[in-house]
């Protein structure tokens, strides 16, 4: 069994790799990254000399690279995180998240198209539901709802789902589609909530709150997701799409107030900040489909996984300050000048 991951240097690519060498030794994984700003290639480290590994530079938009890619590998199965994710920076710049989240799908699934594949995995997200009202806790998204997309982020997934379950409708492309929560966990980019927050703890540094801080996200830790995929991608049936929640509501503030609390730092570094435009009020998925037919649940409760979380960042600072500095962007050349 060969499989395609792409994006596989980011933070749920990568933690999916680690999975799936663990989970499936006898399989072989080839990575396609671009290793754009949130690609990191030491995340990679510890697998780029197995056997089984291959690790090629690339963008999922550019139509030679993967045709090539494909013509040379003969892959079974493709997992597609490739994407550009950061919402705050999809409001400057919208462009290059049509040009990779949309048209690099389709790239790919060109790619599947032409050499054939056993299924074409898209990792999408759950803001493509738009939002949920606060005073609403009995609310949730689930598969059939319609999208309803907030931002240009979000937009651009929510294309990129209708696109392969257009190809799949008009070219029998046997699709399967996760629309997943809030992920947390080890290697994730500084930029994002949980680790920005931590690095900046550590550093006794202002922790930024958009707004009043109540915003709710529905919170999954990083390796309950990688068992989802893994999951849908051997059992899921063609043509459908499966939620992937954590059954871990919290509010913004209250998981900067807990981070605060687990590293030992007081809450008056918290500081409140103009609110994001468009800000999604409230996220919440039910994982029921996905429970009833590959009986899959969420195993990592907030309180443990965020102590995980926290630890991990404390015991790889190297890691984390790399990409801060910006010393992280040259590991590949590093890696790669000598071979």
């Amino acid at each position: 069994m060969k499989i395609l991951v792409t994006g596989g240097a980011g933070f749920i690519g990568a933690n999916f790799i680690f999975h799936m060498m663990e989970a499936h030794p006898d399989y072989d994984i080839v990575c396609l990254d671009a290793l754009t700003y949130a690609g990191n290639l030491a995340t990679l480290e510890s697998v780029m000399d197995k056997p089984n590994f291959k690790f090629v530079k690339g963008d999922i938009a550019d139509r030679k690279t993967v045709f090539e890619l494909f013509e040379a590998e003969k892959f079974n199965i493709v997992v597609n995180f490739a994407a550009e994710s950061h919402v705050d920076r999809s409001i400057e710049d919208p462009g290059i998240f049509l040009r990779t989240n949309v048209l690099g799908t389709q790239v790919l699934m060109d790619a599947c198209n032409e050499y054939g594949i056993d299924r074409f995995h898209q990792v999408g997200t759950d803001e493509v539901y738009g939002d949920l009202p606060l005073d609403r806790p009995d609310l949730f998204f689930t598969e059939d709802m319609p999208l309803t997309a907030s931002s240009p982020y979000s937009a651009s997934k929510a294309s990129a789902d209708l696109l392969v379950m257009a190809y799949h409708r008009t070219y029998g492309l046997p699709v399967t589609i996760s629309r997943c929560s809030n992920n947390y966990g080890p290697y994730q980019f500084p930029e994002k909530l949980i680790p920005l927050m931590i690095a900046n703890a550590l550093a006794d540094k202002n922790l930024p709150v958009y707004g009043t801080g109540e915003n709710v996200r529905d919170w999954l830790y990083v390796e309950d997701h990688c068992r989802a995929i893994d999951l849908i991608i051997h059992d899921g049936e063609v043509g459908q799409v499966y939620n992937i929640g954590g059954h871990n509501e919290k509010s913004n503030l209250d998981v900067v107030k807990i981070i605060l609390n687990q590293v030992g730092k007081p809450e008056e570094l918290i500081t409140f900040v103009g609110d994001r435009k468009g800000h999604d009020l409230r996220y919440a998925i039910d994982p029921k489909k996905i429970h009833e037919e590959l009986g899959w649940l969420p195993e990592t409760m907030f309180v443990d996984g965020i102590k995980l979380t926290i630890d991990w960042y404390l015991e790889n600072e190297s890691w984390w300050k790399n990409i801060i500095s910006g010393e992280y962007q040259d590991y590949y050349d590093k890696m790669y000048s000598n071979r």
